[in-house]
Formats: C-alpha cells, structure tokens, sequence
C-alpha cells in the first residue's frame, strides 16, 4: 500500500511523496528473480538451474529496474485517482530511495489540470467597431476590379514618363553578404508609391535598348527580407516601356469582369460579396473580443506543458505561413527561439482561453451532434476534393477526428456567449476619448 502527501503551489505542478512498503518490494524483487533465473545465461549452470541469490547479485541493476518500471507506475497511478487529480503532463520521478529491504521511497512530479471557478460569462460588454458595407467600397472593389483588367500597351516613339511601366532586365548585387537579385522580365512602375526612388531617377527620360547602372539603399523595414536594410547596386536593361490603358466601368465592363450582364448587377454582387467577407469578420473579431473579456474576468495559473505546446504550434504557423508566401523558412534569417519565446504570453492566454470556453460549454450543456460534425465534413470536401466520409474514416484512424469536434465545440460555445452578450457598436474615435477620460 502506498502512503502519499501532496504539496500545491500557485501553479498547476504537483508533488506526491509516495512510499512503497518494503514486503511489497521484497516480493516484487522475488518474482523478478525467478523470471530472470529462466532466462539468465550464468557459466557453470544450465538454463534455468542457476542459484537464485546468485541471479540477484549477477542482475542486481536489471532487477531493480524492472521492480522500478512495475512498481512506480501503478503506485503513481493509484494515487492520482484517490487524490483526484487530472495530471496533463507525463510524471517524472524524483529523490529515488531504493535500498534493498527498505520502503521504496520517491516523489512524483508532474502537471494537473487548475481548479477554478467560473466568473461572470453571461452579458459580457463587447464593443465593436462599425462594419457597415458603403457605396464608397463597393467603388473601391469595382476599381481595383477595373485596374486587374487594365490592358497594357507598348510605348515606341518617346522616352519613359512618370506614371509608364518600364520593363526591365535587372542584375543587382548587394554590398557585403547576401544574395544577388536577377530577373529576366520585371516590370517597374514609374512614380508610384511602391517604386524606390533611385529607380524613378533613373529611368525617367530612359528609351528602349538603355543601360543604367544605380545603387539603392533598402530601409530595414522593408518588406523583402531579402532586400531589408541592404545596399544593392543595380545594373538593368530597358526592355520595354508601356502604358497602362483601363477600361469604362459600363455594361461591358461587367460582362468582362463578371458573369453579370449589367453593371448594376455586378454592383449587387460586389456588395453581397463584400458583405459576406465582412460577416465572417465580424465573426472572429466578436468571438476575439468574447475571449479576451473571458480571459481579463478569470484568474488562474496553467500548465506550462499546455503553454509549451501552444507556443509550438503559433511557431509552427508561422513557419507554414512564410512557406505558403514561397519563402523556405530555412532561408529566414530569424531568431527561431526568440520568436518561440516572444509567444509565450499569447499561448498562455490560448490555454486559459480554451479551459474556460471548455468549462462553460459542459455547464451549459453545450455539444456538438452528429449532424453538426457531418455538416463540416461536408464543408472540409468541398474544399479538398474527398469525399466526407472518406475525411471522417481518415481523421478517426489519425486519431483527430476529437480535435475536429472539439474545435467545433468551441466556436458553439463563443456563438452563444456572444448571443448572451451585450454588444455595441462604437466608432475608434468614441473608444480613443473614452479611453483618455478614464485616464
């Protein structure tokens, strides 16, 4: 029988001092021995044949590591469940005090879940931004509708002007360390905002055929970690210059851009597509703004190995996000550890956020059924060409299929805090003098 003592810190890490009873590790030791007395190999004795106390003393370490490997688990297991307790973290053993004939002696270190009370969940005060589709960004889409469609024309009789769209052969080679930059074809818009000035200096007044040698020096902000804080000098070939001719925003225009037939109608849909970004917006901002008022409300520690693995996976996206930019992460030159580390605070918010959320939905009851999870299997393939069952079979035999519902749990449950609360709407400029008055 094991006897046990538990120490509670401000923090989710406990302690059990636990002692196994000498007799229970004699006996323990005993039938370890005789196994290990059928199979042992000892000079001078048939298999099987050789002196017990001989084995003990021939195998005195594989001996008690077996007794270890026996006893401490289910001794560590029996006393989380007669102390209740939730470990999310493998025990580790501590201070082991194994001498033959003795108590076996040793402490046990691992994580649990906290134990906490839920606050106020229900009207919570969210405030939001207004998110109101106008008739002024239904004209900003149909523009940058209008500047997609532009057609370009070839430039012959005069040199590059202001506003042209020069074509360019480029070679640049940076100052010091670094990649060089080659481009067969790149196109150079004169004068505009994203253009850096020595280029607009130099090819200003610039003809086919030309060759123009430069320097540029790149701000360390600059987009293009390639590029950032760098000096590159630059030798480029006039290829082509173009001018960029856009088309009336008219009827035909709505054909060409749209599978309208009018440009009234290609208004609606821009508006109704507009308005669908802006619902899904909404959506995550509220259910945002609901978390971050759960998590200022509740104040309890977590488990570092729950923080741990979140700051994992936020690394982890932002690694899948460079590649999905075309950019080899290897490639990066990125403190990878001071980026983990930087998210520390963040991930320790995630894992609160999710034992609260997980904690008001069993209280409410809140789950989800078999319809609902069929209905985001059915959305997943529409996206990935499987079929849902054949997502279903794949997540169950992958063993995610409870993260899938898990997740989904989850947004119910922010869908419902969020219709439980009081939300207003308050323009920036409202919240900004608010903010000062309380100051």
């Amino acid at each position: 029988m094991a006897e046990s003592t538990g120490t509670a810190t401000a923090t989710c890490r406990r302690e059990l001092d636990l002692e196994i009873p000498a007799d229970v590790v004699s006996k323990k030791m005993e039938s370890v021995a005789k196994e290990f007395s059928k199979l042992a190999r000892v000079p001078g004795f048939r298999p099987g044949k050789a002196p017990v106390a001989l084995i003990r003393k021939r195998f005195a370490d594989d001996i008690k590591g077996e007794v270890l490997q026996s006893l401490v688990p289910e001794t560590v297991e029996k006393a989380v469940v007669e102390q209740k307790l939730t470990p999310v973290s493998q025990p580790q053993v501590e201070k082991l005090d194994f001498t033959e004939g003795q108590p076996l002696k040793f402490r046990a270190v691992f994580e649990v879940l906290p134990e906490f009370e839920l606050g106020n969940y229900k009207d919570l005060d969210i405030e939001m931004p207004p998110m109101d589709i106008t008739d002024g960004d239904v004209t900003k889409t149909l523009e940058e509708m209008r500047q997609r469609a532009a057609a370009f024309t070839p430039v012959e009789v005069r040199p590059a002007q202001n506003d042209d769209y020069v074509q360019l052969k480029i070679e640049g080679k940076p100052e010091g360390e670094g990649d060089p930059v080659q481009a067969d074809s790149v196109m150079c818009h004169l004068g505009a905002e994203e253009t850096m000035e020595p280029f607009n200096e130099n090819l200003k007044g610039a003809s086919v055929g030309d060759h123009k040698n430069f320097d540029v020096n790149y701000p360390a902000d600059y987009p293009d970690s390639k590029l950032a804080g760098k000096t590159f000098h630059y030798n480029v070939e006039v290829l082509g210059i173009k001018t960029k001719a856009l088309p009336e925003i008219n009827d035909e225009f709505a054909k060409d851009v749209s599978d309208a037939t009018t440009l009234d109608e290609l208004k609606t849909k821009v508006r109704e597509s507009l308005e669908h970004e802006r619902d899904h917006r909404h959506k995550d901002m509220l259910r945002e703004k609901v978390l971050a008022a759960l998590i200022k409300t509740h104040d309890f520690p977590v488990p570092e190995v729950l923080v741990q693995g979140q700051m994992d996976v936020r690394l982890e996206r932002v690694v899948r996000s460079l590649a999905a930019q075309g950019i080899d992460p290897r490639a990066v030159n990125l403190d990878w550890v001071g980026l983990r580390n930087g998210q520390q605070a963040r991930a320790t918010d995630d894992v609160k956020a999710e034992l609260i959320v997980d904690r008001i939905a069993t209280a409410e009851n809140i789950d989800i059924n078999d319809e609902e999870l069929n209905h985001e299997l059915e959305h997943a393939a529409q996206h990935s060409g499987e079929s849902a069952a054949a997502i279903h079979a794949r997540l169950t035999k992958q063993g995610t299929l409870d993260r899938m519902k898990s997740k989904l749990r989850s947004d119910k449950t922010l869908d419902w805090l969020a219709q439980n609360s009081k939300i207003r709407t308050v323009a920036p400029s409202e919240t900004k003098s608010e903010a000062a008055e309380s100051k």
